[in-house]
């Protein structure tokens, strides 16, 4: 018997309810953007391209500028960003939703991974990365119940849709006052092993520290932590956020 053609179907249909995913590619791109953004960083496919290259290797992105500014011209006709004359790289609003629900399953990814299944902090970043793209909208309630609604990823970061509000009194490492006490607010964690760093010396959210010298002339700042000197460039304390220690 023949099928007719309006009965046919071109392929298995969503179920209604069932999110559209991107492209893992486009999911990453979408992740850093947002990133860099948070960082307070001019995003350009220049930017995006020494940003890659921090990225764990198995995400396999190219990092190559021809190949940033390909997907970014992709991504611009699926209408998730647009570029300004002077190649900045602007989120859409759809865009942005899109990024926040990358970013909001990987940061519920590194709780999982450190909270549940007790991945070392080390390891963390990396691992999310790879959980990020499997997580469908019912396996996300399900971490946010298991995990009782946290509000920040194990770095300190925000994730988007919690209702996370802001520790009063935030300010930029580069901007703290010599001798006095602050807590570790947010540290970086892209950078592989800068991450494995800030774990060894135990330099993470709610760590008490002290800066003892600041210095913009020799590029530099040292701090106190745990009785130990940590140094750092002022690049490095730009991406970092400390709050009073009200203690």
């Amino acid at each position: 018997m023949a099928v007719s053609r309006s009965s046919r179907s071109s392929g298995p249909s969503r179920k209604a309810g069932e999110e559209h995913r991107l492209s893992m590619a486009m999911e990453n791109y979408l992740l850093s953007i947002l990133r860099l953004e948070e960082q307070k960083v001019r995003v350009t496919p220049a930017q995006l391209s020494e940003h890659f290259k921090s990225l764990p290797m198995a995400e396999g992105l190219g990092t190559s500028l021809p190949s940033v500014s390909a997907m970014i011209r992709r991504m611009s006709r699926e209408k998730l960003v647009t570029t300004t004359s002077n190649k900045e790289v602007i989120l859409t609003l759809g865009g942005r939703k899109s990024a926040e629900s990358v970013v909001r399953r990987h940061r519920l990814a590194e709780r999982l991974a450190v909270d549940v299944l007790q991945v070392d902090l080390k390891h963390a970043h990396e691992e999310a990365h790879r959980l990020e793209h499997a997580i469908s909208p019912y396996l996300e309630s399900r971490v946010v119940d298991i995990l009782n609604g946290p509000t920040t990823c194990p770095f300190g970061h925000p994730i988007p849709g919690s209702g996370y509000s802001p520790n009063q009194g935030v300010i930029n490492l580069s901007n703290a006052k010599i001798g006095v006490n602050y807590l570790v607010d947010r540290v970086p964690e892209d950078d592989s092993d800068l991450l494995a760093y800030f774990v060894d010396n135990n330099f993470l959210p709610d760590s008490p520290l002290m800066v003892l010298d600041s210095s913009r002339a020799r590029g530099v700042i040292t701090l106190r932590v745990s009785n130990a000197e940590l140094v750092f460039s002022m690049d490095i304390s730009k991406l970092i956020w400390v709050k009073p220690d009200k203690v």
